[in-house]
């Protein structure tokens, strides 16, 4: 049996096992998004995270090669990936109600950083510093956090585009709110994406088969 100890917090008191970690995080494909929201398909956290990740590193990607910086792509890119893993202890937190004053988005910040300690104590003690720099960036990183948070906004807004794509109009008023936030965020990487490399969610495979 693997090593464990006993945890208490705001999640209650449990034995939590040092290898349990990755079992865990497989357990990402269970949590489906936009709980509020009638979807014409399922969007689990999984596939949000993966999609997240490759947009974070695109951006980071434009950022270097069009705009002279020097961001740690893959860093970013791991960022990403991991950037919802607290919602297999949390559960996915509609919108409208986690940002709905700054005390319930505080408080539910509060219980993001508790779930990924927790999720934290689920490796080997001398894994755990790996996986820190990832749940926890530095001050330095934060413009990559910045990035991952454009990605985020950005697979919300693909999100929109694919479910107005098969009729459904109940995601419109939100891809408006999501372009709105994503230029009020003023990055240069996430201007370049939705000029460049957005139009293109909105084609057919036949359309873009015809481009190959």
């Amino acid at each position: 049996m693997g090593k464990g100890c006993w945890h208490g917090d705001g999640f209650g008191k449990e034995r939590i096992m040092e290898q349990d970690f990755y079992a865990m995080m497989s357990r990402m494909k269970y949590i489906e998004r936009w709980a509020l929201m009638r979807n014409s398909m399922k969007e689990n956290i999984s596939e949000h995270s993966l999609q997240v990740s490759m947009l974070a590193h695109a951006l980071a990607v434009i950022g270097n090669r069009r705009h002279g910086k020097t961001l740690d792509v893959q860093k970013v890119a791991l960022i990403g990936l991991y950037h919802d893993a607290t919602e297999i202890i949390t559960g996915d937190m509609p919108t409208p109600i986690k940002y709905y004053n700054a005390n319930i988005q505080g408080a539910f910040k509060d219980i993001e950083n508790q779930a990924a300690r927790q999720l934290l104590l689920m490796l080997p003690e001398e894994m755990r510093p790996d996986y820190e720099a990832i749940f926890f960036p530095a001050k330095s990183e934060e413009y990559l956090c910045r990035l991952v948070k454009a990605a985020d906004k950005l697979s919300a807004l693909i999100k929109c585009i694919e479910e107005e794509k098969t009729g459904n109009t109940d995601f419109r008023s939100a891809k408006e709110s999501i372009v709105d936030a994503l230029h009020k965020m003023e990055l240069v990487e996430a201007e370049d994406f939705m000029r460049d490399f957005l139009p293109a969610y909105g084609k057919t495979l036949d359309e873009l088969r015809m481009e190959i």
